[in-house]
C-alpha cells in the first residue's frame, strides 16, 4: 500500500509540475506570436498599448509554485517522498 501511495503522490507532483510549465509555455508563446503578427512599420507608427489590466502572470506562476512545494513537503512528512526525490522535484518546481 505504500508503494501504491508515493506513486499516487509522485504523479500528482510530476503533473502539477507540468501542468505549470505548459501554462508558461503556452503565455510565452502567445507573447510571441503576438509580436510576430505585428509588422515592425505598424509597431513604430502605433501609440504604445496601454498595461494589461490582468494580474501578471508572475504572480500567478510564484503562488502556484509556493502551492506546489506545500504539496511536495507535506508528501515528504508523510514519508510518501524520500530525501532524494524530494530534492529533485524542488529543484524542477523552482527551476534551477
Amino acid at each position: 500500500m505504500p508503494g501504491l501511495l508515493r506513486g499516487v503522490a509522485r504523479t500528482a507532483v510530476v503533473a502539477g509540475t507540468a501542468t505549470a510549465v505548459s501554462n508558461r509555455v503556452s503565455r510565452r508563446q502567445a507573447g510571441r506570436w503576438a509580436a510576430q503578427d505585428t509588422p515592425a512599420a505598424e509597431q513604430q507608427d502605433a501609440a504604445p498599448a496601454p498595461a494589461p489590466a490582468a494580474a501578471p502572470p508572475v504572480a500567478d506562476d510564484m503562488s502556484s509554485r509556493i502551492d506546489q512545494l506545500k504539496e511536495l513537503g507535506a508528501l515528504k512528512e508523510q514519508g510518501l517522498l524520500t530525501e532524494a526525490e524530494f530534492a529533485e522535484q524542488k529543484r524542477k518546481i523552482l527551476g534551477t
